[in-house]
């Protein structure tokens, strides 16, 4: 799963950091065969501030995300997000933030595309239209951005794509790993940013974990799967500079099947939680031999 930059965790930061440049950030992980699939879904959550201080500029948020996956190995992947959140500043005046975002990954191909549109009190913002794609070299990445501006980079490390990410990171809990960081780009600040990740995880828990965290009905067809708790951390690239302190972070239960509950983002000056309200599983596509 990939949130889009509007969330995050706050647990373990220091570890987590110290872990990170410890192991020397990325490791070379090359998008590629697996076994490990995503269900198709869409899921909505309810989100609410936990936590704020002055320097965040809001005493107040409440919101929504909507999150859906469609596609499969053969296919390719098509993820699309819309966020919306409501705050107050400290003097009470609102705001609405309603960001929406769609992205393709194509199959065996290394192709991925982007556009996200940012609104504000219903007027947008900001556009972010773009495709990146592997040559022959797997650390090389070639994107073209088309808005807000034409500009071409080129990233001369490895990184994961959004989805290529969280088949990556469900393979290393399957594996037994603790730890797993990889680069990781998905078009943010206008296409030209990547993040270094670093991701705990803890221990296996049993098919039946869901049946215990509420909401009847809800999601009841996580009742026979397991999961992982993840705690994700983002750090900025900058040329050979890595960040200690994480840009933000992202915790959730992640289910075999790609299904996350259980979210917490935490921004440093403020943090929200999400809550799975609506789960729908949506057809799987059959690969054609």
């Amino acid at each position: 799963m990939s949130l889009k930059r509007l969330s995050t965790s706050a647990r373990a930061a220091a570890l987590l950091g110290f872990a990170g440049i410890a192991a020397g950030i990325a490791q070379p992980v090359e998008a590629g065969p697996t076994s490990i699939g995503l269900a198709p879904h869409r899921a909505v959550y309810d989100m609410k501030l936990e936590r704020t201080n002055a320097s965040a500029g809001i005493s107040a948020l409440t919101g929504r995300m909507v999150f859906e996956l469609k596609g499969s190995a053969c296919s390719g992947y098509e993820q699309t997000m819309r966020f919306v959140t409501e705050t107050l500043d400290q003097s009470g005046k609102p705001a609405m933030t309603d960001q929406r975002s769609v992205f393709k990954e194509e199959a065996g191909t290394g192709r991925f595309t982007f556009k996200t549109r940012q609104y504000r009190n219903d007027r947008l913002t900001e556009t972010t239209i773009g495709t990146a794609a592997r040559g022959n070299d797997p650390a090389r990445l070639d994107i073209q951005i088309e808005k807000p501006k034409t500009k071409k980079i080129r990233i001369k490390e490895p990184v994961l794509f959004p989805v290529e990410h969280s088949i990556r990171l469900l393979e290393a809990a399957h594996s037994g790993k603790s730890m797993f960081a990889v680069n990781h780009y998905d078009g943010s600040d206008q296409g030209e940013k990547i993040y270094n990740t670093t991701a705990a995880l803890g221990p296996r828990k049993p098919a039946g974990v869901n049946r215990g965290l509420g909401g009847e009905g809800v999601a009841s067809s996580l009742d026979d799967l397991a999961a992982w708790p993840v705690s994700l951390s983002y750090f900025e690239i900058d040329g050979k500079r890595r960040d200690a302190v994480p840009s933000y972070e992202l915790s959730f239960l992640y289910f075999e099947n790609g299904v996350s509950r259980k979210l917490f983002i935490d921004y440093g000056t403020f943090s929200m939680s999400g809550r799975l309200i609506k789960l729908t599983m949506l057809p799987v596509e059959t690969c054609r031999k």
